[in-house]
């Protein structure tokens, strides 16, 4: 398995997580998206040792209102990293918008004993 760091220190991988971020804060959540996916797509076998990448992909989908995608990164996120409070926090707020709020309180309930809410 690949370490997170490692993957930045190469040199695309750095400068695609930094035109991420830097997309991200521009708010181009969607430009975001497209380098995150490339990021993943690269590495697959790296599996949660991206947890950061998949967290910022989740939430660019969420923004951009890609919310079915958005909930489906935040679940696999949470399968991995079962006490993540940010990624319950965003699968609960993504069911929200898609009027699923029964289904929603679980995850926003466990976000707020993390206390991300």
């Amino acid at each position: 398995m690949t370490d997170f760091m490692d993957l930045l220190n190469r040199t695309d991988y750095g400068r695609r997580w930094q035109v991420a971020q830097e997309a991200f804060d521009a708010r181009d959540y969607l430009g975001a998206a497209a380098e995150l996916e490339g990021i993943l797509t690269q590495q697959p076998d790296a599996g949660h040792s991206l947890g950061a990448v998949r967290l910022l992909l989740a939430r660019s989908y969420y923004h951009s209102a890609q919310l079915h995608r958005a909930e489906q990164a935040a679940r696999d996120l949470l399968r991995d990293e079962p006490t993540n409070g940010y990624a319950a926090l965003l699968l609960g707020r993504s069911l929200q918008r898609q009027s699923r709020h029964d289904e929603a309180k679980p995850f926003l309930a466990l976000a707020q004993i993390w206390d991300v809410a």
